[in-house]
C-alpha cells in the first residue's frame, strides 16, 4: 500500500513538472505573439498615417 501511494505521488510529481514546462512554453509563445500584435499594430498606425498624408483628400479607394 505505502509503495503504491509513493508510485502515485511520483507520477503526480512528474505530471506537475511537465505541466510546468508546458505552462513556462506557452507563456513564452504567447508573449512572442503579444509583441509580434504590438509591433504589427504600430506598423499598421504608421501605414494609415502615411496613406492619409499621400492622399488626404481620397475617400474611397481610386478602383471604386
Amino acid at each position: 500500500m505505502l509503495k503504491e501511494l509513493q508510485e502515485r505521488v511520483m507520477e503526480l510529481e512528474i505530471r506537475f513538472s511537465h505541466q510546468t514546462q508546458l505552462l513556462d512554453e506557452l507563456n513564452e509563445v504567447l508573449t512572442d505573439c503579444n509583441h509580434r500584435i504590438d509591433r504589427l499594430s504600430k506598423e499598421n498606425q504608421h501605414l494609415r498615417e502615411t496613406v492619409s498624408t499621400l492622399a488626404p483628400s481620397l475617400e474611397e479607394s481610386p478602383d471604386e
